[in-house]
């Protein structure tokens, strides 16, 4: 069941700040790193340049080191 979005107002009656469960955040972080994630894959595909497998990504980073 999901819990009722509490307000916080200011004095003069604005809505100022928003109290959620730690279990609503952390599911609102969890998707927007998939959103991230999905956003870079598109701006990838794209880009329209050519991938790297990951064995060759991985050797590249240790190689940098």
């Amino acid at each position: 069941m999901t819990e009722p979005i509490r307000f916080v107002f200011n004095e003069r009656g604005e809505k100022v700040a928003v109290v959620i469960s730690i279990e609503q955040y952390e599911e609102i972080l969890e998707e927007l790193g998939d959103m991230e994630d999905l956003r870079a894959y598109q701006e990838s595909k794209a880009s329209g340049e050519t991938g790297v497998p990951l064995e060759e990504a991985l050797a590249r980073t240790e190689r940098s080191r």
